[in-house]
């Protein structure tokens, strides 16, 4: 199983805004400059997030994206189903009885997955980088 990488730069990018936290909108050039990718590809992962409510984009001068959502209440599923979105992983293609088998032991390994996602919040990997960082 293989996240895109624009789940890749979309975790990453916010992990930026959450551990910088601050009012001040975070320019698109910046945040794009940070991980070495193009600023037009970042802004179409930023405008998912956007539309999953996650971040706000501000307009102007000084505009950019900065947090739209308490940061304790990101996790990593929330930002996973913005870009991939929430369809299962695994789909079987055979016609079986009631339900394939094989199918039910994946979608029990993909919520048990979803579960531990859900459960890790962005601020505290952001707690720990900044005590790493020290």
């Amino acid at each position: 199983m293989k996240f895109t990488k624009a789940t890749n730069y979309a975790l990453h990018t916010m992990l930026m805004l959450v551990t910088d936290s601050s009012v001040k909108p975070v320019g698109v050039q910046q945040l794009a400059e940070s991980q070495n990718v193009s600023p037009t590809y970042l802004s179409k992962i930023l405008t998912r997030l956007v539309k999953a409510g996650m971040i706000e984009s501000v307009s102007g001068a000084n505009g950019g994206y900065r947090l739209s959502r308490h940061k304790d209440d990101i996790t990593f599923l929330d930002i996973i189903h913005a870009i991939e979105g929430t369809n299962s992983l695994f789909e079987c293609d055979f016609v079986h009885g009631s339900e394939c088998l094989i199918q039910a032991v994946m979608r029990e390994a993909e919520e048990k997955m979803e579960r531990h996602l859900k459960n890790t919040k962005l601020s505290d990997l952001a707690q720990k980088q900044t005590q790493v960082s020290k």
